[in-house]
């Protein structure tokens, strides 16, 4: 990250506006997207591009890069779990990105739709047509995708109202005393690194429901249930509360002995009301092979 020094001709300006008198964006709308994606941030923290700077205020930020106007198209195999007129639903391998971003232009799940449906259009954003939720990279498990605007928008309100129901596998470090419990933790992203996230109570209202499915020696596989979907929740408070994912390169365990693969975080439900037909719809998808196999060593 790097950092803009604000002196007394920015004191009062928009903070896009100031992006762009700075030189660090090239347009107001190339800066509201840098503040969107966490790009630029104010005193360690995500404003709205509406925000008026004062003379104390510190901002970061990364370098602007150019994005391709729309994703390369690129023949990807997907695993389709369900498909219509309206809607996909994708089951992710480990390690397959789902839209382009910095110092990734291609070899993702958008790039794939590209090939796949030359004219899909859906939200609006060309580079992520039709995602309206993401996982991690090395998170495996299902994904909705909208093939058009009023899927996208039907899908994008459930998942803000909180009626899109998604569960994960994950297999943690340590022993819970209880059977499960209910974590309440804001978040917001790490100063000490950019690509990390952080228990923060001025970030983001964040709430992550568990259960314990299977207790091992030092491991325990839970069920977890989001309330909301910010980046990284599940991750950030299974480490918060005392129990990091097992393999995960960012939070806790890091590189277990055990596993060092990515983290063991596996979406298997997905439960949403079809955007037309308003029918309730359950997906489910089976605990990826390498994530079994640990399993059956620890039983």
């Amino acid at each position: 990250m790097e950092e803009l020094l604000i002196d007394e001709t920015l004191v009062g300006k928009r903070l896009d506006e100031a992006l762009v008198l700075s030189g660090i964006a090239p347009s107001r709308s190339k800066a509201k997207t840098m503040i969107e994606e966490n790009q630029v941030l104010v005193n360690e923290k995500q404003f709205k591009p509406s925000y008026n700077l004062t003379i104390a205020d510190r901002i970061t930020y990364q370098k602007y890069t150019n994005k391709p106007l729309d994703a390369i198209p690129q023949d990807i195999p997907l695993n389709i779990v369900y498909e219509d007129d309206d809607i996909l639903i994708i089951n992710k391998p480990r390690g397959l990105l789902v839209h382009p971003g910095n110092g990734h232009e291609d070899g993702t799940i958008v790039n794939a739709l590209a090939h796949r449906y030359k004219d899909m259009k859906a939200g609006d954003d060309p580079l992520r047509p039709g995602i309206v939720h993401r996982i991690d990279k090395d998170t495996t498990g299902l994904l909705a995708v909208a093939k058009n605007d009023n899927a996208f928008a039907s899908l994008f309100s459930q998942l803000k109202d909180h009626s899109m129901h998604r569960e994960y596998y994950a297999l943690v470090m340590g022993s819970f005393k209880e059977e499960g419990g209910k974590i309440v933790a804001p978040l917001g992203r790490d100063p000490k690194n950019p690509l990390k996230y952080k228990v923060d109570l001025s970030g983001k209202e964040a709430i992550t429901y568990f259960e314990v499915k299977e207790r091992f020696l030092r491991y325990s596989l839970v069920s977890c249930r989001l309330l909301t979907g910010r980046t990284h929740q599940i991750r950030v408070h299974m480490d918060y509360i005392g129990h990091p994912v097992v393999g995960d390169p960012l939070y806790g365990s890091g590189n277990c002995i055990l596993f060092n693969n990515g983290q063991l975080l596996h979406a298997y439900k997905l439960i949403l009301k079809h955007p037309v037909t308003g029918e309730d719809m359950e997906f489910t998808a089976p605990i990826p092979e390498d994530f079994s196999e640990v399993l059956d060593k620890l039983r």
